[in-house]
């Protein structure tokens, strides 16, 4: 199954909600994910750019777009970024491929 990695930020409320009343979210995304059939491999809150990030797997695009498109309407987040990520070998089929595409540049 296709890795997806995530990266989110929460909104001002979301925090103010949550240090009120703590939770551990990776049990929501756990579930989230398990509804597509998926599984979840990582959950991390960080420093910097953003909030969290998560390290999905799922079947196919559509069910984590699915994932994303529920989550991003929720409310609770002002980003929900999505990645679909390639396995090696994945990434040496494309480079195999990408010398058969007749490419031509702008104005050439």
């Amino acid at each position: 199954m296709p890795l997806y990695l995530s990266r989110f930020n929460y909104t001002p409320e979301t925090w103010a909600r949550m240090i009120v009343h703590p939770e551990d979210r990776s049990k929501a995304a756990q579930s989230y994910i398990e509804s597509v059939g998926g599984k979840l491999h990582g959950f991390w809150y960080a420093f910097g750019t953003h909030d969290g990030y998560n390290l999905w797997e799922a079947p196919d695009n559509v069910s984590m777009a699915a994932v994303a498109l529920a989550i991003g309407g929720g409310g609770a987040l002002s980003s929900f970024e999505t990645t679909v990520l390639l396995t090696v070998e994945e990434t040496l089929d494309a480079l195999r491929k990408a010398e058969q595409v007749q490419y031509r540049a702008p104005g050439t």
